[in-house]
C-alpha cells in the first residue's frame, strides 16, 4: 500500500469543494500535462470535457464547471487571484475562447465543449469525468479521471495519477501500525514517528516549516472570514455570520490592523465556557464561509470539512497553554496521519461515503491532533480519533441546491466541538479498556458508506436537499 504524506491530506486549496472543485481542476491540469507528453499544445484543435454522476448533479453549485475551464486555461488554484475568478470565467464564456494551457487560444463553447451529463455515471467512481483533445490532423486523445476526495484524482488504469509511489521507513496503514512502531522505537508521542516518516518526502526542518506555513494560512483564512459581511454566492441567500460573532465577542469598539493584532485580541478576550464555545463556532464558520465564496482555504482533508481542524487548532492556540511552534507542528502531523488512515482504508469523499467521510474524518483528525499536544498517550490519541468518528457514523451528505453551504457550514462547527469533546474524554480514559478501536471504527465507516443510499452521497437527491424546496435562481 502506498504511503501518503500528511501534507497531501492537509494542504492549500480553493473553495468550495475539494472533490468537486479541486479534483476537476487537478484533472484538467493533468490532462494538459498528458497532451504535452504525448504531442503538444500547439497541435490541439479542440478540447471537450464531460462530467458525470455527482460531479454533474451538483457541479454548478460546487463550481465544477468553473474548475474545469480554469484548469484547462492553465490557471493554478494555489496562486490564482480568487477575486478575478468570476471575471475570467465570464470572459471565456463571452468570447468563446479558451487559452489552452495558457499557450494556445482555441474555440470553446460552454454547453458544447463542456457538458454536465446528469443522466449517466461512470462505473469506477461517482465523481467521473472524460477529457478529449482533437488534434489538427484529426486524431484524438481521450482520458478518464475520477475525483476520489480531498483533491486526489485517479483513472481506471492508475489509482493515483502522476504520483511517485513512496514507502516510508515505518509504514503506518492502520492504527495498530502506529502503536507497533512507537513501541518498537520507544516513542511516547505519535508525532515523533510521523516526523521520521515524513523524511521520505522532505527533511524534518522542511516538515516543520510546512506545518507553520499551513498554520499561517489558517490564521489568514479565519481572519478574512471574520472580517467579511454579506450574502454568500449561489442563490440560497445565506448570510455570513462569523463577522457578526467576532464583533460581539471582541466588542464593537475594538480596532485591529492585521491578523496578528486580531489574534492577540482573541487571546486577551474574556474566557468563559459560553464565549469559548462561540469562538470555536466563529472560527469554523469563518473558514467555511470563505470556502463557500471560492476563497483560498486549507483542505483538511476536504473543503467541505475545511473548518474543523482550523477551529480546533485555533482553539488550542488561543485558549490552552500549548501554543509553541512545536505544538502546532505536532498537532498537524498527527491530524494529517489520521487522515491518511481513513483515505487508505475507507474514503474521504462524500460522493462515496456521505458527510461522515468529510466532517467525520476531519473531526477524528482534529481530536487526535489536540490530544497529542494536550499530553495524551499514543493510545489516547487513537482513542480520541475513534470517539470522534464513532459519533459521526452514518452522517449523510445532502447539500441544498448542491452548494457547500446548508448544512455544510454549520456541520463544521459541530465537528469541531465533537473533536474537542472526544479529546477531553480520551484524556480522562484508559485506552486499554476501550471496546472499539480506531481501525474497527474506520472499517465500520467504510461498511456504512457502502450501505448508504446514493441519494445521500452528494447528489442533492435526498435528505435536506429535497426536503427544503428552493427555486432555481
Amino acid at each position: 500500500m502506498e504511503s501518503i504524506s500528511v501534507f497531501e491530506i492537509i494542504k492549500v486549496g480553493i473553495g468550495p469543494s475539494s472533490s468537486h472543485t479541486m479534483g476537476p481542476w487537478n484533472a484538467a491540469s493533468a490532462f494538459i500535462r498528458i497532451i504535452k507528453r504525448e504531442r503538444s499544445i500547439a497541435e490541439v484543435k479542440e478540447v471537450f470535457l464531460e462530467f458525470f454522476g455527482s460531479l454533474a448533479k451538483t457541479g454548478i453549485g460546487h463550481g465544477t464547471d468553473i474548475a474545469g475551464m480554469l484548469g484547462l486555461n492553465g490557471e493554478d488554484f494555489k496562486t490564482i487571484n480568487t477575486s478575478k475568478i468570476d471575471e475570467m470565467v465570464e470572459t471565456i464564456k463571452r468570447e468563446q475562447i479558451l487559452n489552452l494551457g495558457g499557450e494556445k487560444k482555441i474555440p470553446f463553447i460552454y454547453g458544447h465543449h463542456l457538458v454536465l451529463n446528469m443522466k449517466e455515471s461512470l462505473d469506477f467512481h461517482p465523481n467521473g469525468m472524460i477529457f478529449k483533445a482533437i488534434f489538427e490532423d484529426g486524431t484524438e486523445l481521450v482520458q478518464d479521471f475520477y475525483s476520489v476526495g480531498g483533491g486526489f484524482i485517479a483513472s481506471q488504469e492508475k489509482n493515483s495519477i502522476e504520483k511517485q509511489c513512496v514507502r516510508t521507513l515505518y509504514p503506518c496503514h492502520h492504527g495498530k501500525d502506529i502503536v507497533k512502531y512507537c513501541e518498537k522505537l520507544g516513542f511516547k508521542k505519535v508525532s515523533d514517528l510521523i516526523l521520521i516518516n515524513e523524511e521520505s518526502w522532505r527533511t524534518q526542518e522542511e516538515t516543520r516549516a510546512e506545518a507553520l506555513y499551513i498554520w499561517q494560512q489558517i490564521k489568514e483564512c479565519i481572519y478574512k472570514g471574520v472580517n467579511k459581511e454579506g450574502i454568500l454566492p449561489g442563490g440560497l441567500n445565506v448570510s455570513r455570520r462569523a463577522a457578526g460573532i467576532n464583533r460581539k465577542l471582541l466588542g464593537e469598539d475594538k480596532i485591529y490592523k492585521n491578523k496578528d493584532e486580531w489574534f492577540q485580541m482573541v487571546v486577551d478576550a474574556e474566557e468563559n465556557f459560553t464565549n469559548i464555545n462561540k469562538w470555536i463556532a466563529c472560527f469554523a464558520l469563518a473558514v467555511n464561509e470563505e470556502n463557500a465564496a471560492f476563497g483560498r482555504i486549507i483542505t483538511a482533508p476536504t473543503n467541505g470539512a475545511s473548518g474543523v481542524i482550523p477551529a480546533v487548532l485555533m482553539y488550542s492556540q488561543a485558549f490552552t497553554p500549548f501554543t509553541s511552534e512545536d505544538d502546532i507542528a505536532r498537532f498537524l502531523l498527527v491530524a494529517g496521519e489520521i487522515g491518511t488512515l481513513f483515505k487508505k482504508n475507507a474514503t474521504i469523499s462524500a460522493a462515496m461515503g456521505g458527510c461522515q467521510a468529510e466532517v467525520g474524518v476531519s473531526s477524528a483528525m482534529a481530536a487526535a491532533g489536540l490530544t497529542e499536544i494536550l499530553g495524551g498517550s499514543i493510545g489516547q490519541v487513537l482513542m480520541a480519533a475513534e470517539i470522534a468518528m464513532e459519533h459521526h457514523l452514518g452522517l449523510t451528505c445532502d447539500p441544498i441546491k448542491g452548494l457547500v453551504q446548508i448544512p455544510c457550514i454549520e456541520r463544521n462547527t459541530m465537528g469541531a466541538m465533537k473533536a474537542i469533546t472526544a479529546a477531553n474524554i480520551a484524556l480522562e480514559s484508559d485506552p486499554a479498556k476501550a471496546r472499539v478501536t480506531l481501525d474497527e471504527v474506520i472499517q465500520t465507516m467504510w461498511e456504512t458508506a457502502l450501505s448508504m443510499n446514493d441519494r445521500f452521497k452528494e447528489t442533492s437527491e435526498g435528505g435536506l436537499a429535497i426536503a427544503v424546496n428552493v427555486p432555481e435562481c
